[in-house]
């Protein structure tokens, strides 16, 4: 039975904060997607898109805000002296701050840009002879969602550094 003292320290609220975002992330980017976009048409799996993502990066966001409040003893202050636990809570912010404002708006727009494109041309993007319109549009999507990609795998890989600072100071003796 924890005691109050264990439940008015920022010590468990932090630990359950990080272990909900890198669990969701994770959950989200390895699963999810995967699943989906097999699962569906993808129109479906495009729709469903322009709903998750948004969400998910301003999750993201928010749990990493979060994490860093509640890091013991007295969150974003104790946090600043520790440049060792502050670079890679930092670096997985700055990218999903990244995709929360610019890469995911921009890959959202890419796709659904492209979605009129192939109603305007009859024609799926996939199709081998598409418009000079739709090489443009596939284009810009390509390139969005790359860099969507890429700053979310970067964020995992800041989170999961900072798990093994987190982990290394567990003393279970």
């Amino acid at each position: 039975m924890p005691t109050l003292s264990t439940l008015t320290t920022l010590g468990p609220y932090h630990f359950f904060t990080y272990a909900t975002l890198l669990g969701t992330s994770l959950y989200q980017t390895f699963v999810m997607t995967k699943v989906c976009y097999n699962a569906l048409p993808r129109s479906a799996f495009t729709t469903l898109n322009k709903r998750v993502f948004p969400v998910y990066f301003q999750g993201q966001t928010l749990l990493l805000a979060l994490t860093a409040a509640t890091f013991p003893p007295y969150g974003p202050l104790s946090l600043r002296r520790s440049m060792g636990d502050l670079l890679p809570l930092a670096l997985a912010g700055g990218m999903a701050v990244l995709n929360l404002v610019k890469f995911g708006p921009a890959t959202q727009k890419a796709m659904v840009e492209r979605g009129w494109q192939e109603t305007r041309d009859g024609k799926k993007a996939s199709d081998p002879d598409v418009s000079d319109e739709m090489r443009a549009r596939k284009k810009a999507f390509s390139h969005y969602h790359a860099m969507s990609i890429h700053l979310n795998l970067v964020a995992i890989g800041g989170m999961v550094w900072y798990g093994l600072r987190l982990a290394a100071r567990l003393d279970f003796g």
